[in-house]
């Protein structure tokens, strides 16, 4: 039955990235999700389709000084978008707010607590700026309010084994006989052929902190006298005390280098000066009650008494259980947003909406289960419910089966990814899917099955007393040359187990994330994998002309985008602003260049061109191995030139991953390498470790999909809950004794997906 077109979001034509003229019907306020392997086009659809065109729309109402301050979107590519509402796009884009964001400022909770202290704590000012960390009135003058000190580590700034003449000062600049060098070597305070390590605590005192006196240093042009300051102390006034919102981030990358960073020493971490710490509460400090764990400072909450106090009270306890409803009661609000995972912020993003009464928007969700263990998908799905009964629109990009099981109404997009892609599929109910001669629909119809054969560990790597965050003096024999599953709910320690502990006694494994990779923003998988190099040189031999010419970052560059394919645009306060090149047509290269061919290909052609069709154009050895890791890791579908920005964490994942293969008695450690991934892809993955493990290494997964579990040879379960309730090694052994453990949380899904009770059938 066809729907009304006033009742939904019509999408007629889409033709961006790789969708082949896609026109769609989305029924509005109803969860609609969309399905389908990694590169097959949700996004495209979703976000750069109807998100791109809902904001674009939405800004255009706004008045043209307010436009100034906006981002500016080009109409995406498609014949017409019809019948949308204004959107809430809730992604995984990491949530940032700097060092002096967290969580309670996040959510606005903090602002709560800061009402209560000021009207109703002992000692009050009774102003509510008094009890922020982010105003003068509030803040540690020591740490301004970051809970840190920042300070210059003294044997990052010399080398204290030499010499001033022998160049014991590190620092860039101050080379021997260099005017920097002169104030310390002319000063005659010192020796300069003495070491530092033998300096009296009094030189060493001068040196670093001395003041007064002049220095004449000499220069080509002649000389002058300075006022001496020691080093540590000119350091820090010229490079940490400045204002380094001007300098480049390699700049202050490199400042950071010779900084320490700890606890500030004057509030204790508090962030607060000793005014507003003096103010309590049934004898707690403001900054103990967001060092709280947030389930506790919910019961904390329910012992004010004073009818007063208790409306506020009551509502701050409301914001707070719905953070504990979708799971992350362990987090406290002084939790640090930039500390967070990009599932743990994608779903304090949603907390945020929940409390608001706007109705007739559309809420837009990329992958929301991510991070989640299977216990805690239950709650994510009430939350979207809530959204869409509130008489929202909710589109979600998903491929967990549990969440796509909630849909009213499902878009899977196929039939496989990039060039094979692009399509709409199936368009219909779960129960339909379920039949579905979609990948998705295989996916579905799978029987779930713990392997019984498992591989025996060839030793151990020992991981002893380990306490750091919640764990509770745990130790873990991790065994080597098989594949080992670290499992558990959020917050369960499975991170501070693996990432904290692990990784600081076995620093030489190969730990693989989802972090962004540190590259220039030109950087694409061809320039990562080291690509370029070598296809260059090819086209150079194929056409005589230098190599350089076919560099987008050098003479072949688009001299209209500079080899970027976009126009940049910086826009004051914002994020820059990026529009498509026409020139070039955001191929990147000047027409001169892309007359050349290499094989009837110009090199952005070549640079347009999936892994899968690299593999088979570039018959050469060595370039032929890297781009079939890109195959092995699934991510066929990527073009060599694709901006590096714009992959997902997952694909960054995987993207690290194919630079490492090759390797043998190597131990990988990844964390959560399903995210992003389709059922049908999760295979491709398996047989990946697989591999890795036959080639003689040992492989650690950090992992919720209970796919990757059932599938190794080993599992340590860590719990029993999150917080201050998990922390322990609840359960070590095979998957199949797993299963029948009677208290882990893991082991209860595993039972219920094997015998096929679980949220959603398998």
């Amino acid at each position: 039955m066809s729907i009304a077109s006033a009742d939904t979001i019509r999408v007629l034509g889409a033709r961006e990235h790789n969708l082949r003229n896609v026109s769609l019907d989305v029924p509005k306020n109803k969860i609609t999700v969309f399905t389908g392997v990694s590169g097959s086009g949700k996004s495209s659809i979703v976000f750069d389709t109807i998100a791109v065109e809902s904001q674009r729309q939405l800004y255009a109402t706004f008045p043209a000084f307010i436009l100034n301050f906006l981002p500016r979107y080009e109409r995406p590519h498609a014949e017409a978008i019809e019948n949308l509402t204004a959107p809430v796009i809730i992604d995984q884009q990491p949530v940032g707010g700097g060092p002096r964001s967290t969580v309670g400022t996040m959510t606005d909770i903090y602002s709560m607590i800061r009402a209560m202290f000021a009207r109703f704590g002992e000692n009050s000012t009774g102003l509510v700026f008094d009890y922020s960390f982010n105003t003068p009135q509030g803040m540690c003058t020591e740490c301004d309010g970051l809970g840190v000190s920042v300070s210059v580590d003294p044997d990052k700034l010399v080398d204290r084994s030499k010499s001033l003449n022998d160049g014991a000062i590190l620092l860039p600049g101050y080379g021997v006989g260099s005017g920097e060098w002169q104030l310390y070597g002319n000063s005659g305070r010192f020796d300069p052929d003495k070491k530092l390590s033998d300096y009296s605590d009094a030189e060493w005192q001068d040196f670093l902190h001395g003041s007064g006196g002049k220095v004449e240093l000499t220069y080509a042009k002649g000389s002058w006298k300075a006022n001496y300051e020691g080093l540590a102390d000119k350091f820090t006034r010229t490079k940490v005390k400045r204002d380094t919102s001007g300098l480049s981030e390699k700049t202050r990358e490199q400042i950071q280098k010779y900084l320490t960073e700890g606890v500030c020493p004057v509030c204790g971490g508090a962030r607060l000066n000793p005014k507003a710490l003096a103010t309590k509460i049934n004898g707690r400090t403001i900054a103990e009650w967001t060092a709280l764990q947030i389930t506790d400072l919910i019961e904390v909450l329910g012992e004010i008494t004073e009818p007063a106090a208790q409306g506020l009270a009551d509502a701050t306890r409301v914001a707070l259980s719905r953070i504990a409803d979708i799971g992350l009661g362990y987090l406290s609000l002084d939790r640090p947003t930039n500390t967070l995972s990009g599932g743990e912020g994608q779903r304090l993003k949603m907390i945020k909406h929940l409390g608001s009464t706007l109705v007739g928007m559309t809420y837009i969700f990329d992958e929301p289960s991510v991070g989640l263990h299977p216990r805690d998908v239950g709650r994510l799905n009430r939350m979207l419910e809530a959204l869409r009964d509130k008489g929202n629109t909710v589109l979600v990009v998903e491929h967990d089966p549990d969440v796509i099981q909630i849909a009213d109404h499902i878009v899977d997009v196929g039939p496989r990814a990039g060039v094979h892609g692009g399509e709409i599929v199936f368009t219909g109910s779960f129960a339909e899917l379920q039949h579905a001669d979609t990948l998705t629909g295989a996916g579905l119809r799978r029987a779930f099955t713990v392997k019984s054969d498992f591989r025996t560990g060839t030793g151990a790597l020992t991981v002893a007393n380990a306490t750091a965050h919640n764990l509770k003096n745990v130790t873990a024999e991790i065994p080597t040359g098989i594949l080992t599953a670290i499992t558990g709910v959020a917050g369960s320690g499975k991170s501070s187990l693996i990432r904290a502990e692990f990784m600081s006694r076995y620093p030489d494994s190969v730990f693989v994330d989802q972090s962004a990779i540190a590259a220039s923003s030109r950087s694409t998988p061809a320039t990562y994998l080291g690509l370029m190099d070598p296809i260059r040189k090819l086209f150079a031999k194929a056409t005589g002309e230098p190599a350089s010419l076919f560099s987008f970052n050098s003479a072949g560059a688009c001299p209209e985008c500079e080899g970027r394919g976009v126009i940049i645009t910086e826009v004051a306060y914002m994020d820059p602003v990026t529009t498509h090149c026409e020139s070039c047509d955001g191929r990147r290269f000047s027409d001169a260049v892309l007359a050349h061919h290499l094989r009837g290909k110009s090199i952005a052609d070549v640079l347009e061109m999936s892994a899968e069709e690299a593999v088979e154009f570039f018959t050469e050895k060595a370039l032929n191995a890297k781009l079939r890791t890109m195959n092995e890791v699934g991510l066929a579908y990527l073009s060599l030139g694709q901006a590096m920005s714009t992959l997902s964490g997952g694909e960054r994942q995987r993207i690290k991953l194919a630079t490492q293969l090759q390797n043998t008695g190597t131990v990988y450690v990844l964390d959560e390498p399903t995210t992003g991934l389709h059922m049908s892809d999760v295979d491709t993955l398996l047989a990946l470790l697989d591999g890795l493990v036959e080639r003689g290494n040992t492989v650690i997964v950090i992992e919720h999909n209970l796919d990757v579990v059932a599938h190794a040879d080993w599992a340590i379960d860590l719990g029993p809950d999150g917080g201050k309730n998990g922390g322990d090694i609840v359960f070590t052994g095979t998957p199949a004794e797993l299963m029948n453990h009677p208290t882990s949380l893991t082991g209860e899904y595993l039972r219920r997906y094997r015998n096929g009770t679980g949220t959603a059938t398998r």
